[in-house]
């Protein structure tokens, strides 16, 4: 059985496939296998994709689904998935020609660790250059929500237990198809570490239509995904200007959210009431 399973979510990506197929290709460790989920595209993806399975040079498996977002794509693939690790490698990106070699090296110097959930390695423009030229803290191991407080600003490969992410699945919430990751990566955090590598594993083309661009509709299309953000970043962030942002923002969304959503998941509302002025200036300004 292959050591590490290399995900991609795939919707309308059929023009940028063949680049992450040849990054994949050249890898110089072939110890994973590539499970591409094509999340119901309207394009040639699934055609692509079953053109790369025909030619035979690499371990792959497709399943295909009915467009339901990226994070049912996710929790899609991780319930299939049999290996010991499970890496995100997103449509429009490419992996470095050793990032499986650099993964599998790590985890064998770190597994024996039991708080160690996985790995955090940088995001890059280059192979040499991280995102925004903003590189990991140099520390051997944090929470991912840790390595941000330290002042990191980029974008993390995150690889991770496979038997750890399916116990930590997305929400999927009716009406709704995306919820920002640190829903369930704050979940993580507060069991385990990320051993640190600061190394670019994933070189990235940030695209007109990537999710980056999309925040302002994301949100709006979004409402309950967000508030479950809000409540989540409360919950892992002490006593901060950081934490009263999250708390406003918490207050706008909170009258967006379903009734058993919220019943579910909230903050006690004496936390809440340093927070108020901040949610008026936003609803003033328009902002949630």
């Amino acid at each position: 059985m292959k050591r590490l399973t290399v995900f991609t979510p795939v919707y309308n990506r059929a023009d940028m496939l063949p680049r992450l197929y040849e990054s994949l290709l050249s890898q110089t460790d072939k110890d994973f296998l590539w499970l591409a989920v094509d999340d119901g595209s309207k394009d040639d993806s699934l055609e692509v994709l079953k053109g790369f399975e025909a030619e035979g040079k690499l371990d792959i498996r497709i399943i295909s689904r009915e467009n339901g977002g990226k994070m049912r794509a996710h929790n899609t693939g991780v319930k299939a998935a049999e290996t010991e690790l499970f890496v995100c490698l997103d449509s429009d990106d490419c992996f470095t020609k050793n990032a499986v070699s650099d993964i599998l090296k790590r985890w064998d110097e770190v597994s024996g660790k039991g708080n160690i959930a996985g790995i955090a390695a940088n995001k890059g423009e280059t192979e040499d250059r991280p995102l925004y030229g903003c590189h990991l803290p140099e520390v051997p191991e944090d929470t991912l929500s840790g390595l941000y407080r330290k002042g990191f600003k980029g974008e993390t490969t995150l690889v991770y237990r496979t038997e750890i992410l399916k116990r930590h699945l997305f929400p999927e919430i009716d009406g709704e198809k995306y919820i920002p990751e640190d829903v369930v990566y704050d979940q993580i955090d507060r069991e385990y570490k990320l051993s640190v590598m600061d190394k670019v594993l994933t070189v990235c083309i940030l695209t007109e239509n990537g999710l980056t661009d999309r925040v302002k509709e994301l949100r709006e299309q979004n409402p309950n995904g967000w508030y479950l953000y809000y409540v989540s970043k409360i919950g892992i962030t002490g006593p901060s200007v950081l934490r009263l942002k999250y708390l406003s923002h918490y207050l706008r969304f909170r009258p967006l959210a379903a009734p058993e959503i919220r019943e579910k998941y909230s903050v006690p509302f004496i936390r809440t009431i340093p927070a108020v002025p901040g949610a008026v200036i936003l609803a003033l300004m328009g902002k949630r």
